[in-house]
């Protein structure tokens, strides 16, 4: 039994933080919008786990959906189910069950939470197919990896305001941005086997338009947030976005495989200064 729980914490890439972080900050800080404040330990704790625990879901869907393909490229075949230690049905039955935990938690909301969260779900089970017909499949995970922002305001207001949206589109082009420069790590691989992904359809204007959708995203988060009058924290959370946007330049301008993982995986202090910005923006209020 001890290895099967391995081969699961593998399959849900619990040794990569990472992934569920570029998650958590954008929706911790809707939250945080939302109540106009600390929104109380119940609903960080909902969103929180429930964050954890669909990011670790869509990981199981998501290898069943492209084992064929993971095979073929050196970073991913030996991904649990690529490489046939764990089957199909099994990574399946593990994401079905993270995914009923994370219902779960919805359900100590309300009613307008528990309704969008069928939304978040379909939305969340169409972008591991979204690669095979769309040519910037990371819009699809954008707006998946972006719907705890009006989630949020469902369990703090039971309604979703207009703001909400607007986060929303601010957030899309800040996972267009790092999962672009994820894409860029494989595009060689990716162009072998006929993934379509933002990295090729970008071409040599990936890195641009990378810098681009930083700007946009942090760009509407400012002007979004502006009336809420946070003060000096919010303001040098944003300020340290764009610094650490700044060095992610430095590192995918080159295109180097290396360069393009790392500024990935560090994406998530992005989102971090931004939510710590608004916090103690309402914390000093």
């Amino acid at each position: 039994m001890g290895e099967r729980i391995r081969l699961w914490l593998d399959l849900i890439r619990w040794d990569r933080p990472a992934g569920w972080l570029l998650l958590l900050w954008p929706t911790l800080s809707a939250l945080w919008v939302a109540a106009d404040g600390f929104p109380g330990w119940h609903l960080v704790a909902v969103f929180t786990l429930g964050t954890v625990l669909m990011r670790s879901a869509g990981c199981c869907v998501n290898d069943v959906a492209d084992r064929e393909y993971d095979r073929h490229v050196k970073r991913t075949a030996q991904r649990p189910v690529t490489s046939g230690r764990v089957s199909v049905r099994e990574a399946l039955a593990v994401g079905a069950v993270l995914a009923l935990v994370a219902f779960a938690l919805v359900l100590t909301t309300n009613t307008a939470a528990i309704l969008w969260s069928f939304a978040a779900l379909a939305i969340a089970m169409l972008y591991p197919y979204a690669k095979r017909f769309v040519s910037m499949p990371q819009a699809v995970l954008g707006i998946a990896f972006s719907f705890g922002i009006p989630m949020a305001f469902a369990a703090a207001q039971s309604r979703v305001p207009l703001l909400a949206w607007v986060l929303l589109l601010g957030n899309l082009f800040w996972v267009l941005a790092y999962d672009t420069e994820y894409a860029m790590v494989d595009r060689d691989d990716d162009l072998r086997i006929g993934i379509k992904t933002s990295a090729i359809t970008l071409g040599r204007a990936d890195v641009p338009v990378v810098m681009a959708c930083y700007g946009a995203f942090l760009a509407i988060w400012l002007l979004a947030l502006a009336p809420r009058e946070l003060g000096a924290p919010f303001y040098i959370g944003i300020v340290a976005a764009v610094a650490q946007a700044l060095w992610h330049w430095q590192l995918i301008r080159e295109r180097t495989r290396d360069g393009c993982f790392k500024a990935f995986r560090l994406n998530h202090w992005v989102g971090f200064a931004v939510f710590a910005g608004i916090a103690a923006g309402y914390a000093v209020k």
